[in-house]
């Protein structure tokens, strides 16, 4: 290493505890400001906290979080060639840092707090000011505050994970941390808001302007990371090889038990989001599995049929289609809707793999587009036709059922999420190649991430 090159790795370092000083200077003010605050009268009258709907809502969050932490990071591992399955792995693993990192600093504020329809006030909340365990009434108003936040936030952490299977086994990581931070801040964030948090602009129950359905992010986490993925396997460019070599998966064992763990994870992620331990609660679980079973079951059928073998990963394959399809439509269908739901996403889903794939030659690496972009985007359209407010009472006092008129709200809440994650990610793209650079070069595609990125390997003899 010489000079030039250490002089600027120590400006890089402590430029990083600059801002650490900073970070954890302003969480300490933000702490002092809370505390100085008039307090409450304690004999005063509260709201009532839940401890059955507060401890579902955790055993949720846990639940979510198990979905990156090892779910994800299985199901992507296995699937990359053994080069560059610690890279691919620590795509997931950093996110329940970094991102856990912005939604305390400012991405819960922005996302929950009274805005535009847009996005939310970025000081409301800033640095977690006033979330603590008194209900927000908006949002879950029998459990702290702070439970929905951690809810919340499981979220914000698994979606640009996804994204990182379109990515993987080519681009840097500093190019895929900076990428990440502008991603979540400028596209999660306000989806976010717009789609769940009060008067965003498609939310249904506290004041959108277009009340489109979704229960569990269809648009917030599937469709923008899918149509995300897309843009960012477009832009980067294929794998080396890509598709004359052959990349079969390094271990489809650890891809099974990945899947596994992301099956029982998203009744978290569904069930959790009714934010309560009643029957609603039940049904999106019901509902959950039975389209996750129903997808499994038709994505093996449609290859069996088409290539003459059922394949193992294809079975898994079709099991998180059908899971993605569900999201948002969980809380709203009955289960043999659900159940029609996920044999709807297995076919679809295998086709948008298999045949949408091959025509366009696009290298999505993990087929984060076609399970997820294209698995919610038909969740989200059949939505429209089948929401019962027999299922979800809460939708007859909107007076939402399903029909034409919901259909057009659940479209047009398709087509501007797919437009904002895909311009958007365009740009971010840009900006990330011109600070850092996007995309290893050859000589270290070559040699694998794990030691050209992290300077590791995952198997030592």
């Amino acid at each position: 290493m010489n000079f030039a090159t250490g002089l600027r790795r120590t400006h890089v370092f402590y430029s990083w505890l600059i801002l650490l000083f900073l970070t954890v200077g302003g969480t300490l003010r933000a702490a002092e400001t809370a505390t100085a605050l008039p307090q409450m009268n304690p004999a005063a009258a509260a709201p009532a906290i839940d401890t059955g709907d507060n401890a579902w809502l955790l055993a949720s969050s846990a639940l979510v979080l198990m979905m990156t932490a090892p779910g994800l990071i299985l199901f992507y591992g296995g699937l990359v060639r053994s080069k560059n399955v610690l890279s691919t792995m620590m795509h997931s693993l950093i996110l329940m840092a970094v991102v856990s990192t912005l939604w305390m600093v400012f991405g819960y504020s922005m996302a929950f707090s009274a805005g535009n329809p847009f996005f939310g006030n970025l000081l409301t909340h800033l640095f977690l000011r006033g979330v603590g365990a008194a209900p927000d009434a908006d949002y879950a108003g029998a459990v702290p505050q702070q439970s929905f936040m951690i809810f919340q936030m499981m979220f914000a952490i698994i979606t640009p994970a996804l994204i990182s299977g379109a990515v993987a086994e080519r681009i840097r990581f500093k190019a895929y941390l900076l990428f990440t931070v502008l991603w979540t801040t400028l596209i999660y964030f306000p989806l976010c808001h717009m789609m769940w948090g009060a008067g965003g602009l498609f939310n249904w129950a506290l004041g959108g302007k277009i009340p489109a359905l979704d229960f569990a992010g269809g648009t917030v986490v599937h469709i923008s990371s899918g149509v995300s993925a897309l843009v960012c396997a477009l832009v980067l460019g294929r794998r080396d090889g890509y598709p004359h070599e052959p990349m079969m998966p390094h271990n489809v064992v650890l891809s099974l038990i990945g899947a596994g763990l992301l099956w029982v994870g998203w009744f978290g992620f569904n069930a959790g989001s009714a934010l309560s331990a009643g029957a609603l609660a039940t049904s999106a679980f019901a509902a959950t599995h039975f389209s996750a079973a129903a997808a499994a079951l038709s994505w093996t059928t449609a290859e069996w049929l088409l290539k003459g073998k059922p394949s193992v990963l294809g079975a898994a394959s079709g099991m998180v289609a059908g899971l993605a399809t569900i999201t948002p439509a969980s809380g709203f269908v009955s289960v043999p809707a659900a159940f029609g739901i996920g044999l709807v996403a297995g076919v679809v889903c295998y086709l948008a793999v298999t045949k949408l794939k091959s025509v366009f030659g696009y290298d999505d690496s993990l087929d984060v587009f076609g399970v997820h972009g294209i698995g919610s985007t038909a969740g989200m359209l059949m939505l429209g036709f089948l929401a019962s407010p027999a299922v979800n009472p809460a939708l007859a006092s909107a007076r939402i059922t399903g029909g034409a008129h919901q259909f057009l709200n659940q479209l047009l809440a398709v087509l501007f999420t797919a437009a904002l994650a895909a311009v958007g990610t365009f740009i971010l793209l840009r900006i990330a190649d011109a600070v850092v650079g996007l995309r290893v070069d050859q000589e270290d595609e070559s040699v694998g991430l794990d030691l050209s990125q992290h300077g590791e390997r995952a198997y030592n003899e």
